[in-house]
């Protein structure tokens, strides 16, 4: 490119919110942007190109980079996004329907711009916001995965999943059809506030007819408030099980892990992701019990440190973006986490 300046970007791209960086080649970030979704399956693909679109117009503007001139790379870390078929019709749809955006694309899913963000020789990333996905990048860049199905087979542990167990439990409760763990009157009440309903009945407008996963996925945050405030048993109780799951997507994938990830320092480094984790004191004690190991095939993992992100995974996506063009985009791996738990502790 002779004298011109190199721009790389990255998207980390939830199944509500979505972040765009636009980096120079020497790591120097210039802009952010922010968007909405860009889940394709959840959104379609023509909506996805769109919103991509407007996150980096909206991060040139931001740089001082004229929008007709193209980055070298956009990776593109996005929630659903693991299958090849999504891939290959998102990277072609920019090139076709917005070709000054950038010259070349990677896409992964989410899980493998928060590994890339957090650490340089691979991990596991545990995400769980609105829905949930684990993954195990190891050092020879072979990749394991658990979950990641959407709310129809899986996101266990997650917002979601967490707002329809508790929902689940009350509806069971009040058909005698299954006897509930704890009292279901503080649910029952906040469940009524919180989608504006009086009846049970009512709830099925928010399931089915008008359903937004993002909305239902948000009614965790007052269960959590229920168990942090008003020490309430169910609320306790769900963010246990959401603990448990949590701990067995770790050992779903621990026989795979690389010795070398198991024995470094701390151990096995976990990369925490996903707005649920800000409710680590309530998920604790589940996540111990899930993470054992039980099963014949199980692996005890003697060692490992959770680490939550203080920078957005779009770093990472604009890293190995950059790297399938066969460039080495620095970023400080150190900055970008925290270590908040660390077995034993």
């Amino acid at each position: 490119m002779g004298d011109q300046p190199e721009y790389y970007g990255g998207i980390e791209g939830g199944a509500t919110h979505s972040t765009m960086v636009v980096m120079t080649a020497d790591g120097k970030i210039l802009a952010y942007s922010e968007g909405p979704s860009t889940n394709h399956w959840l959104i379609g693909v023509d909506e996805c190109l769109t919103r991509i679109n407007n996150m980096a117009v909206e991060a040139k503007r931001k740089a001082g980079i004229p929008e007709d001139v193209p980055l070298v790379a956009l990776g593109l870390s996005l929630s659903g996004g693991e299958q090849e078929e999504g891939q290959r019709k998102v990277i072609e749809g920019m090139m076709s329907t917005f070709p000054d955006v950038s010259k070349t694309y990677r896409m992964y899913t989410d899980t493998f711009g928060a590994i890339a963000t957090a650490c340089r020789a691979g991990g596991i990333v545990l995400i769980t916001g609105t829905g949930s996905n684990c993954q195990l990048i190891n050092p020879d860049n072979t990749v394991f995965g658990c979950g990641g199905w959407g709310h129809m087979l899986g996101d266990e542990g997650s917002a979601f999943w967490i707002s329809r167990l508790a929902v689940k439990i009350v509806f069971d409760a009040d058909d005698n059809f299954a006897d509930p763990p704890h009292d279901i009157a503080f649910v029952k009440n906040a469940m009524q506030s919180y989608f504006g309903i009086t009846e049970r009945f009512g709830l099925l407008d928010h399931l089915y007819t008008s359903f937004e996963k993002p909305k239902f996925a948000g009614f965790c945050k007052h269960l959590a408030e229920g168990a942090t405030k008003n020490k309430d048993p169910l609320c306790l109780w769900t963010f246990h099980e959401a603990g448990k799951v949590l701990g067995k997507h770790i050992q779903a994938v621990a026989p795979k892990i690389d010795k070398v990830l198991l024995e470094g320092p701390g151990g096995l480094h976990i990369v925490c992701v996903g707005s649920v984790w800000k409710s680590w004191n309530l998920l604790k004690e589940g996540f111990l019990e899930g993470i054992k190991a039980v099963r014949p095939n199980d692996i005890e993992i003697e060692k490992f440190v959770l680490l939550s992100a203080k920078a957005s995974s779009a770093l990472g996506a604009a890293r190995l973006g950059a790297k399938a063009v066969g460039h080495d985009l620095p970023i400080d791996f150190d900055a970008n986490v925290d270590v908040f738990y660390s077995y034993p502790s």
